[in-house]
C-alpha cells in the first residue's frame, strides 16, 4: 500500500457556525461549503477549502456522537483526525490489519460519499487516522 494524498484535517467543534465565522473572518477562507448532517456518523459536517486540502469541521449530532466524547475532553474543540486517500479501501484495510493496526469498524460511507475507515491512534503515531477511498474521477 502507498500513502495517498492528504484529503482533509478533521477539526471537532462545539459550533460549526462559530467555526465557519473563524475560518472566514480570521483565516480568510473564501470557499466554505454548506454544512450538512451525516446521521450515520453522528455528526454535522462542513468543509472549508484551502489551496491544497480541506478542513472538515465536525460537530456532534447529540450525546451519542463519537465527537461528543472528544469535546468533553476538549471543550473548545481541536484537531480530531487526519484523512488520507487510497485507491482501494478494502486493500488498504487488509494492509493495515496485516501490520497489526487496529481498524475501527468496517468500511462505511463518509462525508465525501466514498468508503472510509479509521485506524486507532496508538497504531498511527498518536493520530486518529481516517483512510478514504479516492473519489472516482478525482485528481
Amino acid at each position: 500500500m502507498k500513502l495517498g494524498r492528504l484529503n482533509h484535517v478533521g477539526v471537532a467543534t462545539p459550533s460549526i457556525e462559530h467555526s465557519i465565522a473563524f475560518y472566514r473572518d480570521v483565516m480568510g477562507a473564501e470557499v466554505i461549503r454548506e454544512p450538512f448532517d451525516l446521521p450515520a456518523q453522528g455528526v454535522k459536517v462542513c468543509f472549508v477549502d484551502t489551496p491544497n486540502t480541506q478542513i472538515e469541521l465536525i460537530e456532534p449530532l447529540g450525546e451519542a456522537s463519537p465527537i461528543h466524547a472528544f469535546l468533553a475532553k476538549n471543550p473548545a474543540g481541536g484537531q480530531h483526525h487526519l484523512c488520507y486517500e487510497v485507491p482501494d479501501i478494502h486493500e488498504a484495510k487488509a494492509w493495515f490489519e496485516s501490520k497489526g493496526a487496529k481498524v475501527l469498524g468496517e468500511p462505511r460511507i463518509g462525508a465525501h460519499g466514498t468508503l472510509i475507515f479509521f485506524v486507532h491512534p496508538r497504531d498511527m503515531g498518536g493520530v486518529l487516522t481516517e483512510i478514504m477511498e479516492t473519489p472516482k474521477g478525482a485528481h
